[in-house]
């Protein structure tokens, strides 16, 4: 296991947003932190109120959004429009490109999101855009699949071979997981403080985990996300 702390990671800031990057990304480019398996970008954003990230356009990746603090509002040249809250996934796959913007839907408070990006299996996928709320209660002490390759338990899925869970975890409480053959996790302390298989990651630190048993434990109220993802993986095609 491979514990990256988070002033190793990159931040930077603007008049409007600070983002941090686990991976290269924009003006910040690391050879040594490219992707870890398909998991090509991590970035933890805070956006200032009424602020946010104009028209765009993205082709060929699947972008998963996970609201934290605040209500983001998205809208894609496809007439897509919502409203995202703390707790929701959006998934939108680029494929053949798609444009869209997305902006703290909030006048007053600040907007905390995550947002990755997975490489896809195949080129030019048709675009598409889901989202799905999850209450904190469904995700209270344990791991809840949010995304999955077969959609079980109302999660979503993506283009590729990747699960994501979100647990919110009450001081001593653990979660387990376990890493099939040829696959591995990235772990985030969203919130709080954990130790995993008997080391701590603290509030915005991340692990790369390659042991097949995986031991969470809150040494305070956390929140965390664990990315399920193959080793050897199908890019784009």
């Amino acid at each position: 296991m491979k514990i990256i702390q988070k002033n190793e990671h990159r931040t930077l800031e603007h008049d409007w947003l600070k983002t941090t990057h686990h991976f290269s990304f924009g003006e910040y480019y690391n050879p040594q932190r490219m992707n870890f398996g398909p998991l090509r970008v991590f970035n933890d954003d805070t956006i200032t109120p009424g602020n946010g990230f104009d028209f765009h356009q993205h082709r060929d990746m699947e972008i998963i959004t996970y609201v934290i603090d605040g209500t983001l509002e998205h809208k894609d040249n496809f007439g897509n429009h919502g409203i995202i809250e703390p707790g929701e996934i959006q998934t939108m796959s680029a494929g053949t490109g798609v444009f869209h913007s997305e902006y703290n839907h909030s006048t007053t408070e600040p907007l905390r999101l995550l947002q990755m990006w997975i490489f896809s299996d195949h080129k030019d996928l048709s675009p598409s855009w889901k989202q799905q709320k999850f209450s904190k209660q469904e995700s209270q002490n344990k791991l809840l699949s949010v995304i999955s390759p077969d959609n079980s338990n109302g999660s979503l899925s993506i283009h590729q071979d990747v699960s994501f869970y979100v647990s919110n975890l009450t001081t001593t409480s653990t979660v387990k997981h376990n890493n099939q053959e040829n696959r591995q996790s990235y772990l985030y302390a969203i919130k709080g403080a954990i130790k995993v298989n008997n080391q701590q990651l603290d509030e915005r630190d991340s692990a790369e985990i390659t042991d097949s048993d995986i031991s969470i434990t809150a040494l305070k109220d956390s929140e965390i996300i664990l990315i399920d993802l193959p080793i050897q993986y199908v890019k784009n095609i």
